[in-house]
């Protein structure tokens, strides 16, 4: 099949360029961003769109190869009459400043690039050049990544802005069309480098499948991504009917009746949930492990709360309460946080959606060994030696380094690998408090450990009772 008939299909069948749009290419250089640009450029008549121009965003993580494409793609645009609007962003300390991987940076950065070209150009939509091997690479780079429907869905032919002509074209095809043509194009030697996860796909894995499984492993692959998009788009469908009458919004939240969450299928309470965690996150996406976390949190006794990226999930009688959470200094939406803890007294600690309370006790001798069997358990509540303690004491998160002699171990132990022992997720970590005596030491982390330094004996007698008491 010849490009141009399968660009005309693609266009066709998914209505990419209806008749009068203005569309801009994204020009990297590369074979498939050339041969698109090319084809689009010849079919724009027959169409009834119009080719706004070509765009290309010079990243400078490759020195003086990323200028030379930069110069190669104003030439080419120059040859074929084509307007040509173009950007140097040096991605590399643009990555540092933002904490993102370059390949994550170069991303984020180049969707904004595209919406300043259009504008530039006047283009309505941005034409990008992703094949059907683009697509195989990703289905399988998401795959083991363990993606569910949605991201085994891979790149749609519309996204937004972004239109891909080629998304039902193999790369052979592509530069089998150049090659007739005579049309010369830039090789990126990074795209070599198997070091980059996708590039190990693509010159690994895919050829293993291909010569081990299926010599047409390329079409498979374009198949299953267009089921798992089909069905993620239904699903997502019903999932949004469903939150409209599950999901109740409220001021920095939102709260699902638990009943009624836990009567939907499987598929779509996750999703349902996702849309919850969106809503109390401001739009920040939710993946499957945050949506199971609190599945399992629903069908629990467990008061909570849950600590999760950018929300906290709280039991209120039979709502589940989903809010906004802000979080340690030093993250994205975290902050260190110290509340003083008065014995007796108790304090609200909005950040773990829980209070502490402290009281005084006294405790016969004779009681001394069941107290100290209670201290063993995880639990939310704690009995500990009022005589060692040194106040006031203090309720706070988690901090780097912090580190206890859990009850009955005789050595000193991190706190982060404690919870790797009780194998607490760490997405729950920072939803767990601690708590101190005024010199710092860890004397209780409910749910999880008591301090051996802290154990009733039998010489005990005035005794501390701390608890955990929902918000």
């Amino acid at each position: 099949m010849s490009l141009h008939i399968s660009v005309r299909r693609t266009l066709g069948r998914h209505g990419l360029l209806p008749s009068g749009t203005r569309v801009a290419v994204a020009l990297s250089g590369g074979a498939d961003s050339v041969a698109l640009l090319v084809v689009l450029r010849e079919l724009a008549a027959e169409e009834g769109f119009a080719l706004a121009g070509a765009a290309h965003l010079n990243h400078r993580l490759r020195g003086a190869g990323a200028d030379a494409d930069e110069v190669f793609c104003r030439g080419l645009a120059q040859e074929l009459g084509v307007p040509f609007f173009s950007e140097q962003v040096d991605i590399a300390p643009l990555a540092s400043i933002e904490g993102l991987s370059i390949e994550h940076a170069a991303h984020e950065e180049r969707h904004r690039f595209f919406e300043r070209a259009a504008a530039a150009l006047d283009a309505s939509v941005v034409a990008v050049g992703h094949t059907k091997d683009d697509q195989a690479e990703t289905f399988l780079l998401r795959l083991v990544r363990g993606a569910g429907p949605r991201g085994l869905g891979g790149m749609h032919p519309r996204s937004g802005l972004v239109i891909r002509p080629l998304l039902d074209t193999s790369r052979a095809d592509v530069r089998a069309f150049l090659n007739e043509r005579g049309v010369r194009f830039c090789e990126d030697p990074t795209n070599a480098d198997v070091a980059i996860p996708r590039n190990r796909i693509r010159h690994e894995l895919l050829p293993l499948l291909e010569r081990r499984f299926s010599p047409a492993i390329i079409d498979v692959l374009d198949r299953e991504a267009a089921i798992a998009r089909d069905d993620a788009e239904f699903l997502d469908g019903v999932a949004a009917e469903a939150a409209q009458r599950l999901v109740t919004l409220a001021p920095g939240g939102a709260e699902i009746s638990i009943e009624a969450l836990l009567r939907q299928p499987p598929a779509i309470a996750r999703r349902v949930l996702r849309l919850a965690q969106q809503a109390a996150t401001g739009g920040k996406f939710a993946g499957f492990e945050a949506a199971e976390t609190v599945l399992a949190f629903a069908v629990s006794n467990k008061k909570g709360p849950l600590d999760l990226p950018g929300h906290r999930v709280g039991r209120r009688g039979s709502l589940l309460v989903l809010t906004k959470r802000v979080g340690r200094a030093g993250e994205a939406g975290h902050r260190d946080y110290s509340y003083t803890l008065e014995v007796p007294g108790a304090v609200e600690v909005p950040e773990a959606m829980c209070a502490i309370s402290a009281e005084v006790g006294a405790l016969p001798s004779d009681r001394a060994a069941e107290a100290g069997a209670a201290l063993s358990k995880d639990g939310d509540a704690a009995v500990i030696e009022a005589q060692g303690v040194r106040g006031p004491l203090a309720v706070r998160n988690r901090r780097p380094g912090d580190r206890l002699r859990p009850l009955g171990l005789n050595g000193r132990k991190k706190l982060q690998d404690l919870f790797v022992d009780k194998k607490v997720d760490r997405v729950l970590r920072d939803a767990i408090p601690v708590v101190v005596d005024a010199e710092g030491r860890i004397i209780w982390v409910p749910g999880h450990a008591l301090a051996e330094e802290f154990r009733v004996t039998e010489r005990t007698e005035a005794v501390v009772i701390l608890k955990r008491l929902p918000s």
